[in-house]
C-alpha cells in the first residue's frame, strides 16, 4: 500500500516546549488508523502538528511524497488535509447550509452526499450552529471537513461529551464513512472501544511517543496488555 502521509523523526510542541518526540508514522492510501492513550500524552498535538498548528523542532512530514512541514495550515488543507478539531469550531451564527457551503470545494463530496451520511443535518438545514445539539454539531463539523474534499481526514475526539446513544449513532456513521471510498482517516479517540472497533490498526501513545502500532484485534482480545500500554509511565 502506497503511503499518503508519513512522519519521520517528528518532534514538536508549542513554542520551546516539546510534546512529541521521535514520531515515526505512515498512513497508506485509503487506510484508517485509530490513535488512543491517556489524556495529555500528545494525541491532539500530533494532529495539530500534521495540520501545521504547532512548532516543529525536528523531522519531516510528507503528503503523497511531498514535504509539507514548512507549509502553512491553509496550504496543507488545500493539499488535501481535512481536520475536525476537538472543539468542533463550527460557525455558530451561520446556518447548517452556510457552514457547509462556505467550505465547499469540487470533488465527490457534495452537500447531497453529506446528507446521505448525516440525514439529521438535512432536517436542520436552516438552523444556526447554536441551535444544534452537541451530536448534531459534531456531525456538522465532520460534514464541513468532508465538503473540502480531502484525501486525508483527521478527527480529534469526535465522541467527547456525547451521550452513549449519540456515540453509538456517530460510530455507525463513521463506519459508513470509512467504507465510502479511498479516503484515509486518522481518528484520535478517548473511547477505546469505539477506536478499536473503528479500524484494523491502532496506535497507542504515551508521553509524546508511540508505544504501540499494530493490529486493533490484539488490543481488543487482550485487555490486560491494552491496560499496560495505557498505563505506561
Amino acid at each position: 500500500m502506497r503511503e499518503t502521509l508519513a512522519l519521520r523523526g517528528v518532534s514538536a510542541g508549542y513554542g520551546g516546549t516539546h510534546v512529541l518526540e521521535g514520531i515515526d508514522l505512515a498512513l497508506g492510501h485509503g487506510e484508517s488508523l485509530s490513535i488512543i492513550g491517556r489524556n495529555g500524552v500528545g494525541k491532539s498535538t500530533l494532529l495539530e502538528t500534521i495540520m501545521g498548528h504547532t512548532t516543529l523542532h525536528a523531522g519531516d512530514i510528507r503528503l503523497r511524497g511531498d514535504r509539507i512541514e514548512a507549509a502553512p495550515a491553509h496550504l496543507r488543507a488545500l493539499a488535501g488535509l481535512g481536520y475536525v478539531p476537538q472543539e468542533r469550531e463550527i460557525f455558530p451564527s451561520l446556518s447548517v447550509r452556510e457552514n457547509l457551503e462556505i467550505c465547499a470545494r469540487s470533488g465527490p463530496w457534495t452537500i447531497e452526499r453529506v446528507f446521505e451520511l448525516f440525514p439529521n443535518l438535512k432536517q436542520r438545514l436552516a438552523n444556526a450552529g447554536t441551535q444544534l445539539s452537541g451530536g448534531e454539531q459534531q456531525m456538522l463539523a465532520i460534514a464541513r471537513a468532508l465538503m473540502t474534499n480531502p484525501s486525508i481526514l483527521l478527527m480529534d475526539e469526535p465522541t467527547e461529551g456525547l451521550a452513549p446513544v449519540i456515540v453509538q449513532a456517530l460510530a455507525q456513521m463513521l463506519h459508513r464513512l470509512r467504507g465510502a471510498g479511498d479516503l484515509s482517516i486518522v481518528l484520535v479517540e478517548q473511547n477505546s472501544r469505539v477506536a478499536l472497533e473503528f479500524c484494523a490498526r491502532t496506535v497507542v501513545m504515551d508521553r509524546g511517543r508511540i508505544v504501540f502500532d499494530g493490529e486493533s484485534d490484539r488490543l481488543r482480545k487482550d485487555p490486560e496488555f491494552l491496560a499496560s500500554l495505557i498505563a505506561v509511565q
